[in-house]
């Protein structure tokens, strides 16, 4: 990158940066969605919280099909099928 192009693309440094931030961000949030051991512990979370009333049975019922759902689907959120990405 020559120093013109440089100079006339500095005002950009901070969009670019948080784009950065922002796409890693994406990334990992993907990679959790589709770890067997987060969804796992989310459930874990759901039946604690219905045992305690702070959820009922429905909303219980809705969250806990999601999930497991997740847990099936060989396509993860990044689109790809079958393992890590």
């Amino acid at each position: 990158m020559g120093l013109v192009t440089g100079l006339l693309l500095l005002p950009l440094a901070p969009v670019r940066g948080t784009l950065w931030v922002a796409d890693h961000l994406l990334q990992e949030a993907e990679r959790q969605a589709g770890d067997p051991r987060a969804v796992q512990a989310r459930l874990a979370a759901l039946n604690r919280a219905l045992e305690e009333g702070a959820i009922d049975e429905a909303a219980f019922e809705e969250e806990e099909e999601r999930l497991l759902a997740r847990l099936d689907s060989p396509v993860r959120c990044t689109g790809h099928r079958g393992g890590a990405s």
